[in-house]
């Protein structure tokens, strides 16, 4: 039986689907056809229903229930995880001020329907003053001084070497108000596949995930190739960060995690 599987190039992703893609451990016959985007596109196809299985960012889980079910294995879930505000400069202001300061600014946000908008728009609810890039443009959006960014994945990890500065970790906001753990992504599949064939995927993942855990420090080409131009050093300060516990089964802790973030979106809609 194939369906189609979509997750991005990151490295943790990479990381936990590397088993399954590269046939290391037994599949029970299922096959996949893999398409690989960023996260934005993936919540935009997940929303269109394209994919069977997908990758999805927790800030587009509430508007896709309906029609999928989130699995328990392969998201990015954790603490000090969270997206970072940075700044072209320092800001050494009040928490108050920075409150005016970044509403505003322009922010690049990396995609409407992520977890770094919502984590965002939680910090800051009044800055509306938003555009939305591909999370690997926003960089370069700060250093062209065009404005302020939200960065994600490996951005965490370099913005400081191009002379950029951080100005609140939007997740560290997150934890200090909600005691919860961040919900970043998980993996979805569509309700129209069978709950046997949900659960054996579910199951595949996990398996798929245990075993690059087994086995690293190594790191396949599959992982290296799709890395890009990140060194070895990011490349594995990103696995480290968001690979762990969680992306093996969510658990109890995670679940509540999420179920505190829809709780937040059903007051909106109030």
């Amino acid at each position: 039986m194939k369906f189609t599987l979509g997750f991005s190039p990151c490295p943790n992703d990479t990381f936990i689907f590397d088993a399954i893609v590269n046939g290391n451990i037994d599949t029970g016959g299922y096959e996949f056809d893999i398409v690989m985007e960023d996260v934005q596109t993936l919540n935009k196809w997940a929303l269109e229903g394209k994919l069977d299985i997908s990758k999805v960012s927790y800030g587009v889980w509430p508007q896709l229930k309906e029609d999928y079910t989130l699995l328990k294995s392969g998201g990015a879930l954790g603490k000090g995880v969270g997206p970072l505000l940075i700044g072209h400069e320092a800001f050494e202001g009040s928490e108050e001020a920075l409150k005016d300061y970044v509403r505003d600014a322009v922010v690049a946000i990396p995609g409407k329907e992520t977890t770094a908008h919502f984590l965002f728009s939680n910090a800051f609810p009044d800055a509306t003053n938003k555009v939305f890039k591909v999370f690997n443009e926003i960089e370069a959006f700060v250093q062209d001084k065009k404005g302020l960014g939200v960065i994600i994945h490996e951005n965490r990890f370099t913005y400081a070497q191009k002379g950029l500065h951080k100005l609140m970790d939007l997740g560290s906001f997150w934890e200090s108000t909600t005691g919860a753990p961040i919900p970043l992504g998980g993996i979805v599949a569509k309700n129209s596949i069978d709950n046997e064939h949900i659960e054996a995927i579910d199951t595949l993942i996990k398996n798929s995930v245990k075993y690059s855990i087994d086995r690293y420090p190594f790191l396949s080409e599959f992982i290296i190739e799709n890395a890009q131009e990140m060194s070895e050093t990011v490349m594995r300060n990103h696995i480290e960060l968001y690979v762990n516990e969680f992306s093996i089964e969510r658990g109890e802790n995670g679940d509540d995690a999420v179920a505190l973030m829809e709780s937040y979106f059903n007051v909106k809609k109030r």
